[in-house]
Formats: C-alpha cells, structure tokens, sequence
C-alpha cells in the first residue's frame, strides 16, 4: 500500500529541494527567485510530503488582482508521479483560493509540457490564450478555470 501523502503549508527550502529534482526544467531556482514572484503578494506555498520527505510543490500567488490565483509553478519529483500528488496538491490550492473569495484558477505552461497540458485538460482548465514564440515547443498556452 503506498505511504500516506501529506499536503501542507512549506518553507520555500522545501519546495527548492524538490524543484532540484524536476528533470523538465532547465536549471534548479534558488529560493531568492521564488521569493521574488510571491513576496507582498497574497500567496500560498504548498508541499506535498511521503515520510516527511518532500516530494511535490505548488507555488501560487496573487498576480493580477483580478479575483484569480495564479497558478504559477508546480512539479513533483519524477519517482514520485503516478501516485495522484499533483491533484492532491491542485485540490488544496483550488479549495484555500475559492474559500479565500477568488473566483478564477489561472496557469501558464509551455506546449512542449504535454504531461501537463493534459493534466490541465483533464482537470477542467479551458485555454484562453497562446504566447508564440520562434520555436513552437516554447510557445506558453495559458489556461483558466472558475472556482
């Protein structure tokens, strides 16, 4: 039976460790580029852990102060996917931001992140806009969804 997934408020060190071990992204952020998207703003950082060891992170924050939650990075480490960490975490954003008053859920994620994109998809999000860019894997699709 798989270990027990605990979703909870986390320091950014928490979600810099698990960030250093998603091979989708370029290079690991230190926590001073977290920080500097979240800080002031009305924000929620969440870490997904098995056996206190954390294995997945979503950071969301007030960007645009228009009654949604920005969505804004998210990853779990790859020997820890498939076992539904990802929604759990979404499930616990959606619901802190929907309580907190914000009617909308917005995400941005790359076209060449088709994981994700399905996720998305499946999820409930509905595209709103494509951000091109000269190679067409980088191009940003960005979705949203009502809470």
């Amino acid at each position: 039976m798989p270990e027990k997934i605990i979703i909870k408020n986390a320091p950014i060190e928490d979600v810099v460790f698990v960030n250093s071990t998603i091979t989708e992204f370029d290079k690991p952020y230190k926590k001073e580029y977290f920080k500097e998207r979240y800080e002031g703003k009305d924000n929620l950082i969440i870490v997904a852990y098995i056996s206190n060891k954390p294995v997945g992170y979503v950071v969301w924050y007030n960007r645009d102060n228009d009654n949604s939650f920005y969505c804004w990075m998210a990853g779990v480490n790859p020997e820890y996917r498939r076992l539904g960490i990802l929604k759990k975490l979404m499930d616990y954003g959606f619901n802190w931001a929907k309580n907190k008053g914000y009617q909308k859920i917005k995400i941005k994620t790359r076209n060449n992140r088709r994981e994700m994109l399905t996720y998305l998809v499946r999820y409930g999000f509905q595209f709103t806009n494509i951000v091109q860019y000269p190679n067409v894997d980088d191009n940003r699709i960005e979705l949203e969804k009502s809470t």
